[in-house]
């Protein structure tokens, strides 16, 4: 069952699971074959695959100690995997780009990102369990994108 479309409460709760349509299968504790950091799946499929957020490491999805596929498997940049990208996605159904974000704020002094987004997913324009490579929403990515480039901003 759906869950409500960010409906308002605690940021970390909205953030994590504004427009999951699934609740996220736990994978774990399963540490990457590679770096190690524990994972959760992030990817709805028939079999379970783990996502490895840890920028440096270039496994991408993995198995209980199998490396699936690697950077260079993936058609898609992954924000989480190149933090100095400031084209990689951080928003896989919108397009949004730190870099993006970054030139709403110096021509505007704020970010509308959030907004924009949780307007969408109300709208049921979200399809994150799909487009993006974690298989999940995409908020807590984009509000640190957001972060991120409001304290640029401030030092410029």
């Amino acid at each position: 069952m759906a869950k409500p479309a960010c409906a308002s409460g605690s940021a970390s709760t909205d953030v994590e699971s504004c427009c999951e349509l699934h609740p996220p299968v736990t994978c774990g504790p399963t540490p990457c074959p590679a770096c190690g950091p524990e994972a959760r799946a992030r990817i709805p499929a028939q079999e379970e695959f783990c996502f490895c957020k840890t920028a440096d490491c270039e496994v991408v999805y993995f198995r209980d100690g199998e490396a699936l596929f690697q950077k260079n498997d993936v058609a898609v940049r992954l924000g989480l995997k190149e933090p100095n990208n400031s084209h990689a996605p951080v928003c896989y159904c919108f397009g949004w780009t730190p870099k993006k974000i970054g030139e709403e704020i110096e021509r505007t002094g704020q970010s509308s990102v959030i907004e924009q987004i949780k307007s969408q997913v109300k709208s049921g324009n979200c399809y994150c369990e799909v487009t993006n490579p974690q298989g999940s929403c995409c908020l807590g990515n984009v509000s640190r994108a957001v972060k991120q480039a409001s304290a640029t901003a401030s030092r410029t």
